[in-house]
């Protein structure tokens, strides 16, 4: 593999524009949240445990970013079905977005190289991006772990714990 892959988004940088189709197979685009702060999460699959952790820790955190001025979209190679189910199982209330051509991720620095028990192979990176009011990068940050993640952005950003 000697693909070559676009350079992780880093603070000040304009965000990507994309428009993506989501769980309800309606397309969302970040120009949709113009003037908002967004949180832009990448995770590797639905249903799958860390990434089920992962979307119960922003659902359960959801009133909490939105009171603080936050969006927060979810993006995976997912397909639409998938996302449909994911989201109703997990009673997920904010919008999963599929990029089954991962050509987002890649402009988001969030597809690349992995390394699992030793194979290396391409895949998403767990990646949370936050775009400010603007559209500039707030804050970019790449091999996220699934379980404390939430928490950890929160301090991040300086958001009250509840």
């Amino acid at each position: 593999m000697t693909e070559t892959h676009p350079a992780r988004l880093s603070p000040g940088d304009t965000a990507p524009a994309f428009t993506l189709t989501n769980q309800q197979g309606e397309e969302v685009s970040l120009a949709d949240y113009a003037g908002q702060r967004v949180i832009v999460y990448f995770y590797p699959a639905a249903s799958t445990p860390g990434c089920t952790k992962q979307a119960c820790d922003f659902r359960d955190n959801i009133a909490a970013f939105a009171s603080e001025g936050f969006a927060v979209l979810g993006v995976s190679p997912d397909g639409q079905k998938k996302l449909a189910n994911f989201a109703e199982k997990e009673q997920l209330t904010f919008p999963l977005l599929s990029d089954a051509d991962h050509a987002v991720s890649e402009q988001y620095g969030a597809w690349g190289e992995k390394k699992n028990y030793g194979r290396v192979y391409e895949g998403l990176i767990r990646s949370t991006i936050v775009v400010d009011a603007s559209g500039t990068v707030e804050l970019a940050q790449y091999n996220v772990k699934a379980t404390g993640h939430v928490a950890k952005l929160r301090r991040d950003l300086g958001l009250s714990s509840d």
